[in-house]
């Protein structure tokens, strides 16, 4: 079955469903912007009143209470870093208005089948993160004495920021506690050949199998077969030898063919080597110096001691960007290798220590702090806070354009924060979405701040991405704060359409609509489009003074926005209510 022709089992629905019309959240709380229907079941975000996003998972069919009580009750006993947390179980009880339902851990990103259909294929090393983290929470799953007994490509999510999450919680209950003879759709769920002819009772070996047939869905886009499984070599040929043994072994027909358990499974992942081929780490027997084969092989080898390498998160001007797991501290945080060429370069490394060490002096919560520096041979790197909801780039590309009044609040804490930067002499000279990233609790923070600078871009250096650089910077002429000023405005258009200011192409493009001023501003409200027009300036000294400024204009002006916003739902509340009264006259 082609992964990529048929219909998700997710669908997104903005505002309140009809079940939960009667809903009164605590006092302090309020309703998200995000909600998702899944098979029998519907997670619709919440704020509570530490601004903390929260999933509320609730049956929509009301018969479904018993089974969504024990769905949460057996949730509420798993601890593992890769099965969301739950927090509370409501009932349902004549006095209040709200339940049944419960509270788990939000989580943002896509199922790991929408990014198949969102960009096919992948690759050898991404299936093995999927498979290490979804068989290490079912192998505590099964170690409790459970089965999860729907394990498919759309039931675990992958977040921005590199962390999986296996979800489909519904089905991991006792088959007796499912109403109706009720069992996940074969359409999306991959069945083994004893679930498929038989009763629907899941094993340990049953969802081994459905493991594998996700890692054979993200090599070749498709869903094996239930009977007789080919070879993953047969439609992958570059899949190395010890990973498509792995694979086809977990997918044989017979339960006691495969894998005794999933914990022999991932003793032998960890034979393999992240990037997917067996003998990675070698030495040049030429010249007796370490030889790398990848970035991940090269990141590995000089972070081993401190670090474990969970994924990537990105690649940049500068370098890539990773998720790892400080050993020592046991936590996840971000780290960012420099490309090999700029740590080779003294000069270059020396600027960036001295940038990084003033910019790990900003503490403001609207700043990704830096906790420290370290190289080894070619290697250098610095350590981050990990931004668990991804970047502004990222949210854009998976939920679309954003509203003023979402944005309004964050945009304030990002000036407010670079004002900071600025009055101790810092200007970050490449802000742009991917460069705003966004923590748990949804708060926009800015992040490598300086690095432009430190690594080789003098004061008259032309530096920043084309696409939100002032013009300044593109001439490569004197910048100040205000080339900061111009590039948050960029990112405001950006966020609030999903557009590039001053649309794409190389920078001499970008540069003579800058100077022309030609940026479309007339679907925004006057009193934003001239807040943009003045950031937007192709001249500095016609743009803000200072961030400062520039925030107490930003605050006016929504402000006044969402006083129009009010007056407007007012009048429409009002019009609906005459409505009613001359409906039931007649």
């Amino acid at each position: 079955m082609n992964v990529f022709s048929t219909t998700p089992p997710q669908k997104r629905l903005n505002g309140i469903p009809p079940h939960l019309d009667r809903w009164e959240l605590p006092p302090g709380w309020r309703w998200g912007d995000d909600g998702v229907f899944t098979p029998h079941r519907h997670a619709m975000q919440v704020i509570d009143a530490f601004e903390r996003p929260l999933a509320l998972v609730t049956a929509p069919d009301p018969l479904h209470e018993n089974w969504l009580f024990a769905e949460a009750r057996q949730l509420a006993h798993r601890n593992h870093p890769n099965i969301p947390t739950t927090y509370h179980y409501w009932r349902r009880y004549r006095e209040s208005r709200r339940g049944p339902g419960y509270l788990r851990r939000w989580v943002a990103g896509e199922t790991v089948g929408a990014r198949l259909r969102r960009i096919g294929t992948e690759t050898v090393p991404y299936m093995l993160r999927v498979l290490r983290a979804a068989g290490s929470a079912l192998a505590y799953l099964h170690d409790a004495g459970a089965t999860h007994g729907a394990v498919s490509p759309d039931n675990i999510y992958t977040t921005p920021a590199g962390r999986l999450y296996v979800l489909g919680w519904q089905w991991a209950v006792s088959p007796d506690e499912v109403p109706g003879g009720l069992r996940p759709d074969p359409q999306w769920v991959p069945m083994p050949h004893e679930l498929a002819t038989g009763a629907w009772q899941p094993t340990p070996a049953s969802d081994q199998w459905q493991l594998g047939a996700v890692c054979f869905a993200i090599l070749t886009g498709e869903l094996p077969p239930r009977e007789e499984a080919p070879p993953i070599r047969y439609v992958r040929p570059e899949v190395p030898a010890s990973v498509a043994d792995l694979i086809d072994r977990a997918l044989a027909p017979e339960p006691g063919d495969r894998f005794f358990n999933l914990a022999a499974m991932l003793r032998q992942i960890e034979r393999i080597s992240g990037t997917g081929s067996p003998l990675l780490v070698g030495v040049d027997q030429a010249s007796g110096e370490y030889r790398a084969l990848s970035e991940e092989d090269r990141l590995r080898w000089a972070t081993g001691d401190d670090y474990e390498v969970i994924a990537p998160l990105g690649t940049g001007q500068f370098g890539s960007v990773w998720r790892v797991r400080d050993l020592s501290l046991e936590r996840d945080v971000a780290l960012k290798m420099l490309h090999p060429a700029i740590a080779r370069n003294e000069d270059a490394l020396a600027r960036f220590r001295r940038e990084a060490r003033l910019a790990a002096q900003l503490k403001h919560p609207a700043i990704v702090p830096i906790y420290s520096w370290d190289s080894k041979g070619d290697v250098s790197w610095y350590i981050m806070e990990v931004q668990e909801e991804g970047s502004v780039a990222d949210l854009v590309a998976r939920q679309g354009p954003r509203s003023v009044a979402e944005i309004a609040s964050q945009v304030d804490a990002i000036l407010d924060g670079l004002g900071q930067a600025h009055a101790n002499g810092i200007i970050h000279r490449d802000i742009k979405p991917e460069n705003v990233l966004i923590d748990r609790y949804r708060h926009w923070r800015l992040s490598d701040f300086g690095i432009a600078n430190a690594l080789g871009e003098d004061k008259m250096g032309a530096s920043g991405t084309p696409a939100f650089a002032a013009p300044e910077q593109l001439l490569g002429e004197a910048q100040g704060v205000q080339a900061d000023l111009f590039a948050v405005a960029g990112v405001v258009v950006f966020a609030l359409t999903g557009r590039l200011p001053f649309g794409g192409g190389d920078a001499r493009m970008i540069l003579a609509q800058q100077l022309a001023g030609t940026v479309d501003l007339s679907e925004f409200p006057p009193e934003l489009a001239n807040w943009l027009r003045k950031a937007l300036s192709p001249e500095p000294e016609r743009r803000f003074r200072d961030a400062a400024t520039m925030r107490r204009e930003w605050r006016d002006l929504t402000r006044e926005l969402a006083r129009q916003e009010r007056r407007a739902t007012r009048w429409v509340r009002w019009w609906k209510a005459i409505r009613r009264v001359f409906r039931w006259r007649r």
